[in-house]
């Protein structure tokens, strides 16, 4: 599978979250699954890709032109795939991938997260999306998704298009399906 990996690509965060995310990509690249991601060179973006390139797996960046212009492109690329903007990005991320593992992120990994469970609310989209709860990260999010289930305000459930895993072996039970 080509699993499209939505995260951080920010330095200064939990530790713990960098050993994780290189799990997952070493699992990924031992298991035959190609990494899709936004070709950042920071970040749990960074340790994904190069756990992954380093244990025999694809890397895909696809990359707006502003990473590149800050000199910021992910020296473990395979397939780089230029985007203009971050809406491009997002639209070429879902048709490159056959699935979406969401870890720990700030404003862009929500937008993406969210864009891609719309899609999947509309059936524009029908490819799991997993929501890896690393140390709970996720937790307030789940509860407020919870709270808006509770209101009537998500269409059907949405636990049914967003699966919550919290360890690295429920992340693989979902891919698995």
């Amino acid at each position: 599978m080509k699993l499209c990996i939505f995260c951080s690509a920010n330095n200064n965060i939990d530790p713990d979250f960098f050993v994780m995310a290189e799990e997952l990509g070493k699992w990924a690249a031992v298991n035959g699954h190609e990494i899709v991601f936004g070709g950042h060179d920071a970040g749990l973006m960074h340790s994904v890709s190069k756990a992954a390139k380093e244990n025999g797996g694809r890397v895909i960046g696809v990359v707006p032109h502003k990473i590149e212009e800050m000199g910021k492109l992910s020296p473990y690329l395979d397939v780089h795939i230029p985007t203009e903007n971050l809406t491009d990005r997002k639209e070429l991320m879902m048709a490159e991938s056959d699935g979406f593992i969401v870890l720990p992120g700030g404003i862009g990994t929500l937008d993406e997260l969210f864009t891609v469970a719309a899609a999947t609310t509309l059936s524009y989209n029908k490819k799991p999306i997993i929501l890896y709860n690393m140390k709970g990260f996720w937790s307030s999010l789940i509860a407020c998704l919870d709270d808006l289930q509770e209101k009537n305000m998500v269409r059907g459930e949405w636990r049914q298009y967003i699966k919550v895993a919290n360890t690295l072996d429920e992340v693989v039970l979902e891919v698995r399906g």
